[in-house]
């Protein structure tokens, strides 16, 4: 498998050292930077006064805002393409650690448990991220409808089901186009959809389109993947039989448990356990219940094992973390 880092070096540049790749790399050619000037200008004024996540008048586009930088936040990436329009963030990924700034994008292919944290940020240039959600059935469809050949090189490694990329010139000129929808509700309602799907085309075009493209649609064994992730997105307070699972996608235990280790860097036994303390955190914040109740809530039966192992994913115990996060000091979930 090449490793997430190994990849970003490839699609960042494999000639940057240490200190390089701390700055941000938005300093590309003129059109492109041209083109994340006007994304900053629009973000900002679409943006919420307050440090968070403003959804658009686009149902699938949304913005991420942060004045100072933030410590590490957990949560469950959901299908998307973020781009950095300003600002520079760091990524976790099992073991592996990416530092990204303006210019670059973060796709998610799949559900994908992880961590991110943002380390460029000010008031004067708050860190500003443009996020469209996507799909399998969309970028199927682009692909399929544009009759793109998607194959993968032979000898081409699978990577894991999010990494980053160098935003084409094309892609941040199409979003350009997306974000002035916002000033024209009437415009918005009909062409936003349109442009989406020429972004999507446009990923698919570009230097890593086959990358972006692999986690989706590209084996039937991939696909497979994607119904036991939705299974254990809508069934994580079960208790988890691994053959069953298996049986249930057409793999083997073994092929099962190899795969959900190359695109999410997890078992399904962690992936479903990541699934659960993130609900429990979830109920916890809404205020209306308590930690055991929580942990039942989710599959747990015993509450002390809840308490540790959320400890293990969060930091902390259960009340001092919904405690730092209620007081602003902590970020309850990871949106890019």
């Amino acid at each position: 498998m090449m490793c997430l880092e190994s990849y970003v070096r490839v699609v960042l540049g494999s000639a940057m050292n240490d200190s390089q790749k701390s700055k941000p790399s938005g300093k590309g050619p003129a059109p492109a930077r041209d083109h994340l000037d006007s994304m900053v200008s629009m973000a900002s004024k679409a943006s919420a006064a307050a440090d968070g996540t403003t959804q658009t008048i686009i149902p699938f586009l949304s913005i991420i805002k942060a004045s100072i930088p933030t410590s590490v936040r957990q949560g469950v990436l959901t299908p998307s393409f973020c781009v950095v329009a300003q600002g520079t963030k760091k990524f976790y990924l099992g073991r592996e650690i990416v530092r990204y700034g303006a210019g670059n994008y973060l796709a998610a292919l799949i559900d994908m448990p992880s961590a991110g944290q943002i380390v460029g940020a000010t008031k004067t240039e708050p860190y500003l991220g443009i996020r469209m959600d996507l799909s399998q059935e969309e970028t199927a469809s682009v692909a399929m409808d544009a009759k793109l050949n998607m194959n993968m090189r032979p000898g081409t490694k699978r990577s894991a089901g999010v990494f980053v990329g160098r935003t084409d010139p094309d892609v941040l000129e199409a979003l350009v186009r997306l974000l002035r929808l916002l000033d024209k509700p009437q415009d918005a309602a009909f062409l936003a959809a349109s442009i989406k799907r020429e972004i999507i085309y446009r990923l698919l075009m570009g230097a890593d389109g086959r990358f972006f493209f692999q986690n989706t649609v590209a084996d039937s064994q991939t696909l497979a993947l994607g119904r036991s992730i939705k299974w254990l997105k809508e069934n994580f307070d079960r208790d988890l039989v691994i053959e069953e699972l298996a049986k249930s996608s057409n793999m083997s235990v073994s092929s099962l448990r190899h795969k959900f280790k190359v695109v999410t860097t997890m078992g399904p036994l962690q992936y479903q356990k990541h699934l659960r303390l993130q609900e429990a955190r979830r109920l916890l914040l809404g205020g209306t219940v308590d930690a055991t109740t929580a942990a039942l809530k989710v599959g747990y039966e015993s509450p002390s094992q809840f308490s540790r192992e959320y400890r293990r994913l969060f930091g902390l115990p259960p009340l001092k973390d919904l405690k730092l996060i209620r007081q602003g000091t902590a970020i309850s979930d990871l949106q890019d």
